[in-house]
């Protein structure tokens, strides 16, 4: 019989008993495209690999100077990199380790001064392989000369104010304690700009916290200009605590802070112990910090300025605090 051209259509085959769950699986799918930075072969992944090597480098080595991580992520020491990096280092008078030196390293005025300069401090002078010299700065470019910097050696905050206040009431101390004490900082520059300060107006030290703080790192040293070798850092483990402990020696704890109830000239309590704190120059201080101060003291500037930067609020003040103290 002819089929008039049509083509003839099996019936379909109808469900097999025990079939039923055997393609579930593969209809549940493979979940979420992937996205392009997490697939391996695309270009995306391998972007997103050199950025995270580059990030993973320390902070600071392309300026010179970082930190090597101990156990759990803990700062243990310092390296300094970079010929220009070091021989600066060196010429700040930085303390150093030892001051390593690629074998066979190409010999230019900033290597030889840098070797003058630690062999006149005593300073070790290792040589060292290229291998091991990249293993120190995590792959920084180094240029042959890594200094190694120990570990600031910080004071105990309650200690050093307690001593401070005993020495000045039994006189062998001339000027009244003054603190300086760091809240949210974490520029290293500002801080040995705040080392000087206190150092040029015969402070007695600078509280910096344990925790989301800047410390005593290489490049606070050069910033410090050798001023940190005189006026001592001390860490608290709560500034807080701290601040209360100050009140209860008889210290008063002074905020600096744009909108303050006083000015720094109408300032009455210069010639008494104090602690001066201030904040980030971002977030200012913080709300328990700012409650635990007797005082929030301004300072009258031009209203086209919103603010100053950290360390020089400090310098301005230390300075209207020396000038009080100097008038009888």
């Amino acid at each position: 019989m002819a089929n008039n051209g049509r083509r003839s259509v099996k019936a379909k085959k109808g469900p097999t008993i025990g079939t039923g769950g055997h393609g579930r699986k593969a209809l549940e799918g493979k979940g979420p495209t992937p996205k392009a930075e997490d697939r391996p072969y695309h270009k995306a992944h391998k972007n997103k690999q050199l950025a995270e090597r580059s990030a993973a480098k320390r902070p600071g080595a392309a300026r010179g100077a970082g930190a090597r991580s101990g156990p759990k992520g803990r700062a243990t020491e310092e390296v300094v990199t970079g010929r220009n990096s070091v021989v600066e280092a060196l010429r700040a008078g930085i303390p150093a380790k030892a001051l390593h030196v690629a074998i066979r390293i190409e010999m230019d005025d900033r290597v030889k001064e840098s070797l003058k300069l630690a062999a006149e401090r005593g300073i070790p002078l290792l040589e060292t392989g290229k291998p091991e010299l990249d293993r120190m700065t995590d792959d920084a470019i180094h240029q042959g000369l890594v200094l190694q910097i120990p570990p600031y050696e910080y004071q105990d905050a309650y200690e050093l104010a307690e001593e401070t206040v005993e020495s000045w009431k039994k006189g062998h101390v001339a000027n009244a304690p003054l603190f300086v004490a760091l809240d949210g900082i974490t520029d290293p520059r500002n801080l040995g700009a705040i080392i000087r300060s206190v150092s040029a107006f015969s402070g007695h030290g600078v509280i910096v916290p344990e925790r989301r703080s800047v410390g005593v790192t290489a490049s606070a040293w050069k910033t410090s200009a050798g001023a940190a070798v005189r006026v001592p850092v001390a860490r608290a483990a709560n500034l807080n605590n701290t601040l209360k402990a100050f009140k209860g020696m008889g210290i008063y704890v002074l905020g600096l802070d744009g909108d303050g109830d006083v000015s720094l000239p109408d300032l009455s309590l210069a010639k008494e112990p104090v602690c001066i704190v201030v904040g980030s120059e971002g977030k200012g201080l913080s709300r328990l910090v700012r409650e635990n101060c007797d005082q929030i003291v301004s300072i009258p500037i031009d209203s086209a300025m919103e603010s100053l930067n950290a360390s020089m609020a400090v310098g301005i003040s230390l300075y209207e605090v020396s000038r009080q103290r100097a008038t009888k």
